[in-house]
């Protein structure tokens, strides 16, 4: 990943009640030069309490000429430490981070395109949205908490965005019903799956590798996040998760 980046506020804006989005500017987005994947993120150093917390966010529409880019924030409150940093923003204040990063953009081979996940994924499936060509196929789940949480996606004639509302529900559980109810089309599909680690890892990802037969290298698949666990704990869960795969595999 490459080095570090200055950013500067320049302007926030609360996309939903849930989601605020923070405009930035910098003398030198060179990093991003070249940066083609629609899941690009930016690791954010954040201080708290003396130490530096890292928090990895999807990076939106960088403009390396203009110097220009945003990234937007799930926010619940005081809860957590980018949120509460995203929803005090204001103009002048800095950020420092590290990237981008990235391994997915939508394949132009493929016949149909699945993009599911929660409020967290909206920023990357967005970025994918718009990176498809006007011809493209796709079907959009999006989980979040009500109607009042929907945001505006701008998508090709041929996508079909679902608006997925848990309301009292666990977080995941409906993304998982509806990404199972979905009538399946013929051809290759290119899935994008992102969201609560739970839901993702142990609901959809099964059903689509083993159920549906998508072939590993035409899904990504990953939680963002981790219901009732810390960012620490979350990564905890992660390698816990990948030590028990590859045991299974061995075994």
């Amino acid at each position: 990943m490459p080095g570090t980046t200055t950013l500067t506020v320049t302007s926030t804006e609360r996309v939903s009640p849930a989601l605020v989005r923070v405009r930035f500017r910098s003398d030198d987005l060179s990093a991003f030069a070249g940066s083609v994947d629609t899941d690009r993120y930016v690791k954010l150093v954040l201080p708290v309490d003396g130490a530096d917390v890292v928090r990895t966010y999807t990076a939106l529409e960088p403009d390396v000429d203009a110097g220009t880019l945003a990234i937007e924030f799930v926010v619940h409150g005081d809860t957590g430490v980018a949120g509460p940093w995203a929803a005090n923003a204001q103009p002048g204040d800095t950020l420092e981070v590290r990237g981008p990063g990235g391994a997915y953009a939508p394949s132009p081979d493929a016949a149909w395109h699945l993009l599911a996940g929660d409020d967290a994924a909206i920023p990357a499936i967005r970025q994918a949205l718009a990176a498809l060509p006007d011809d493209a196929v796709a079907e959009v789940l999006v989980e979040v908490h009500d109607a009042d949480h929907e945001v505006e996606l701008a998508a090709p004639a041929g996508a079909t965005v679902t608006w997925v509302h848990r309301g009292s529900a666990t977080e995941g559980d409906p993304l998982v019903a509806a990404v199972r109810a979905l009538p399946w089309r013929e051809g290759r599909v290119h899935a994008f799956v992102h969201g609560e680690a739970q839901a993702v890892m142990h609901g959809i990802r099964p059903y689509l590798l083993q159920d549906r037969g998508v072939a590993r290298e035409d899904a990504s698949i990953s939680g963002y996040w981790r219901r009732g666990r810390t960012e620490e704990g979350f990564r905890d869960w992660k390698k816990e998760l990948a030590a028990a795969e590859a045991a299974t595999a061995l075994g």
